[in-house]
């Protein structure tokens, strides 16, 4: 590809192709070949100039060199990329504002008086017709305003006036849909399917495969707590998936042979192999956007009161300008008033100031799925964390295995491996991964596996139970022992690491030792969780008091509870909550869904499980802890800029109709100002906050 340097700095270059003009298609192609760039982070394209702007780091020669070979047909761009990018939307808005624009000071110049006087009484039969509609559903709400304003100024052939009203809410109302639509499309794309592996099923074995190989008519082992990939039909099998993002439904469904599955929907128990009929995904991302401009418990309270605030403020001023009307007798005054309402404001500038915040967030890698959500955030004093995967990091390491009963300590991790990587969580991770990094292949030697939340898993090999999970389900559920002669060498493991008990005909076999390293933020996330305002930090694990206490101790937190079952950490919640504390959850396994789902905020980790994404109210895909504490500050200046806009609202408004009552602004200056005042009040809402 050919290009010329327009600009450079260190660290910074700006380049413009050799092409006349740029597609959206093009531009969205090179926007992705640069950020797969390992040296790119982060770059810009404008498809109008057939500019890129590119910020990097190492060698400059890289970027230009990358460039070079750059070629629009050689880069394969997934297809959720090009349709859901934003740009087109972007850009045909920017049209329709500049157009409107346009047009309005056009007619205003160089039409003829009467053509224009026309065409605005035309215009305005449109709002009038709002307003009766409005009016005869027995509703006393903005558009009746907005006609009255409008008719009344018509009719008093007051036609500058009627015009700039309804150029300003024009002008409003494309801001707000513009706002909304980008806002709601970054959510939407921000919760899209990310499933990189299935499992195959291939001559009756199970095969990892590549999610982008399935085509219609494979068929697929979905297990439980897993995401179901595609849409399909069950072909064997029975299980309870969770279908809320879908459906909105909050209990699981049964589905067993012949019933269809979607996307996005998660097995929550049992296992299914379903026959996939569709690989696009558009059905998922569809069914996402209408969930979330259609579902009013997404909006914030302080969106709603606003919202329900604007309608009931209508009557008071219509009762403001009959009574202007009665102690003035005079036109002029009275129209000031009826050209000056708090409501328009309150409806632009409340849903584009959440919405804002939404959009802020998906900046830091945060996924809120709705208004209500950063707002009880703002109010929550407690948060509760889980300790594995999210005070620790998210690859837990097997440090050691430590065999039993002269068994060999690389066919027990093998085992292991076989029974772990059916399973989504951190440590079963990390036993498939020690095995794969020591080249131990095996094949399925086992057979159904049952995965006890929370537990461990249970199989047969070769006609003997094999059991994995943790020191009570090993050794207290399913009684296993430790031969005597070995009592002293299972007494001597490290007490600072976690453990991962395997046993084989209730026997001990092996003990798998995990270092769960802690994130180097994680005490100083803490402690700004604090200063933000967090009056308990608590810490719950299903790991061994000292493992616990160990990792409490240097976090800092307020609180720690060993050896928990999901039921206790969701039981600690209510608690909480019956106390009048609103509560954080943080979490990423299957075992955190019932804290997440009982919390007045459930926080998942996007590396933990699909179950817990699904249910969790905000999804963390950044591996910062101290993306919290960000998110925290935005939730309170979400908080503060509507109170701001509160106050804003009231003194203009409040201020134009004093003026206008005692005559120092005539009607036209006030509907001037009122709307201008308005469409500011909206930018402002749409800004990036300060955090």
């Amino acid at each position: 590809m050919k290009f010329v340097i327009q600009h450079e700095i260190r660290g910074r270059i700006r380049v413009r192709l050799a092409q006349k003009r740029m597609t959206y298609t093009q531009a969205d192609t090179l926007q992705y070949f640069l950020e797969q760039q390992p040296f790119v982070t982060n770059a810009k394209v404008y498809e109008r100039t057939a500019d890129a702007a590119i910020c990097y780091t190492g060698s400059r020669d890289a970027v230009v060199d990358a460039l070079r070979h750059f070629h629009y047909e050689e880069v394969q761009v997934p297809e959720h990329v090009l349709e859901k990018s934003g740009r087109e939307l972007n850009a045909s808005y920017q049209e329709k504002l500049i157009t409107k624009v346009m047009l309005h000071y056009g007619r205003k110049w160089f039409l003829p008086a009467p053509i224009r006087h026309a065409y605005v009484a035309f215009k305005a039969l449109g709002y009038v017709g709002k307003g009766v509609r409005c009016l005869a559903s027995g509703h006393l709400e903005v558009p009746v305003l907005d006609a009255t304003a409008i008719g009344v100024s018509v009719l008093r052939q007051d036609f500058a006036t009627a015009g700039s009203v309804m150029f300003l809410l024009g002008i409003g109302e494309l801001l707000e849909e513009w706002t909304h639509k980008k806002s709601v499309g970054d959510l939407a794309r921000s919760m899209s399917l990310n499933v990189n592996r299935v499992w195959l099923l291939r001559d009756g074995q199970e095969v990892s495969v590549r999610s982008d190989m399935i085509q219609p008519g494979d068929q697929i082992v979905v297990h439980m707590g897993n995401m179901i990939p595609f849409d399909g039909e069950v072909a064997s099998g029975e299980g309870m998936v969770n279908q809320a993002s879908m459906t909105g439904e909050s209990l699981p469904v049964k589905k067993e042979a012949g019933h269809s599955v979607y996307a996005g929907t998660v097995v929550e128990e049992g296992e299914l192999t379903i026959l996939v009929k569709a690989t696009s995904g558009t059905t998922r991302y569809e069914k996402i956007i209408t969930m979330i401009e259609e579902s009013e418990k997404l909006k914030s309270s302080v969106e709603s009161h606003a919202e329900h605030l604007a309608d009931r403020l209508v009557p008071y001023t219509f009762a403001g300008t009959g009574l202007v009307w009665l102690l003035t007798r005079n036109v002029t005054k009275t129209m000031s008033v009826l050209m000056v309402d708090f409501s328009c404001a309150l409806k632009l500038a409340m849903p584009l100031t959440v919405l804002s915040a939404i959009r802020q967030a998906n900046e830091h890698k945060i996924t809120v799925k709705g208004g209500k959500y950063l707002e009880a955030l703002s109010d929550a004093s407690t948060i509760v964390f889980d300790k594995t995967g999210t005070l620790t990091k998210a690859r837990p390491q097997v440090r050691d295995v430590v065999p039993f009963g002269g068994r060999n300590a690389s066919d027990m991790l093998r085992v292991a491996a076989c029974l772990e990587e059916h399973f989504p969580h951190s440590m079963a991770k990390a036993v498939v991964r020690k095995a794969q990094e020591e080249h131990l292949e095996h094949e399925e030697m086992h057979s159904k596996v049952d995965y006890v939340v929370a537990h461990g898993i249970a199989s047969y090999i070769q006609e003997c139970r094999v059991v994995i999970g943790s020191y009570h389900f090993v050794f207290e559920d399913e009684a296993c022992t430790i031969l005597p002669e070995e009592q002293a060498k299972f007494d001597d493991l490290p007490e600072e690491f976690s453990h991962l008990y395997l046993a084989i005909d209730r026997q001990l076999a092996a003990v798998i030792i995990i270092e769960d390293p802690l994130r180097e933020e994680a005490a100083e996330a803490v402690q700004e969780l604090h200063n933000a305002g967090f009056q308990k930090i608590v810490m719950m694990t299903g790991d061994s008091e000292r493992t616990a206490a160990s990792i409490a101790k240097r976090v800092g937190v307020d609180e720690y509870y060993a050896e928990v079952l999901p039921e206790d950490k969701a039981a600690f919640i209510r608690r909480e909550q019956e106390n009048g504390r609103k509560v954080v959850m943080v979490g990423d396994g299957i075992n955190d869904s019932p804290a997440l789902s009982a919390a007045d905020i459930g926080m998942a980790i996007s590396d933990g499980a699909a179950i817990a994404r699904e249910i969790a109210d905000i999804t963390v895909a950044s591996d910062d802890l101290r993306e919290l504490v960000a998110l925290r500050h935005l939730a309170d200046a979400m908080i503060r800029r509507i109170n701001r806009n509160y106050r804003m609202i009231l003194g203009i408004n409040g201020g134009l109709i004093a003026a206008g009552v005692t005559g120092l602004l005539q009607p036209t200056t006030s509907a001037l100002f009122h709307n201008a005042s308005t469409i500011l009040i909206g930018l402002d809402s749409m800004k990036d906050y300060e955090l």
